[in-house]
């Protein structure tokens, strides 16, 4: 999703996100760990979109 996509999303929802993905980032990294992953990039996506996340609660608490 782009930044601005999120930044259309409630706070509630955005947190609720926020969970999923760092759940999904667990899951690719122990994947990886243990050469089952197929789709090595997915980590990387899954990483810049979990940073967007955050800038975008950091900049609503300003």
């Amino acid at each position: 999703m782009r930044a601005s996509e999120w930044r259309k999303l409630t706070k509630e929802e955005i947190e609720v996100k926020l969970k999923e993905l760092q759940e999904e980032l667990f899951k690719l990294r122990f994947q990886h760990a243990t050469g089952q992953l197929e789709n090595i990039k997915r980590l990387s996506l899954v990483r810049k979109d979990i940073a967007r996340i955050k800038t975008i609660l950091n900049e609503q608490k300003r």
